[in-house]
């Protein structure tokens, strides 16, 4: 079912792990009384993406594996909401990184749906 032999090599987990080190990178920024707030949760959230499609991969069930996909979407949609509310609250001037979230997306989601029609 996978061509990949490592989960490095899927071009959704290189973008979701981009992501990641752009989130450091920006929270890294954000104001010292967000360091247990806002800060730790984005990060948090934004290595769950890539962390749960890597696990995911390692699955050889269909339904475990897509469990973990599907968590690594609910956290990609949980840093959706924090750079809205990152961008509210004057911390995010540029929203280019919603793209890359787009793109992780679709990735993500179209992989999905081959592994549930193979099924």
């Amino acid at each position: 079912m996978m061509s990949s032999a490592k989960f490095s090599t899927l071009l959704f987990w290189q973008k979701a792990h981009k992501f990641t080190l752009l989130v450091h990178n920006l929270t890294g920024s954000f104001p010292s009384c967000e360091r247990y707030g806002l800060s730790s949760q984005f990060r948090r959230a934004a290595i769950s993406i890539a962390a749960n499609i890597a696990e995911g991969y390692t699955r050889t069930g269909r339904k475990d594996k897509l469990r973990f996909f599907n968590i690594a979407l609910s956290s990609l949609e949980e840093c959706r909401y924090y750079l809205i509310l990152a961008s509210d609250l004057g911390y995010v001037v540029d929203n280019s990184m919603s793209g890359l979230l787009d793109e992780v997306g679709k990735l993500l989601n179209a992989y999905c749906s081959t592994i549930k029609s193979r099924a």
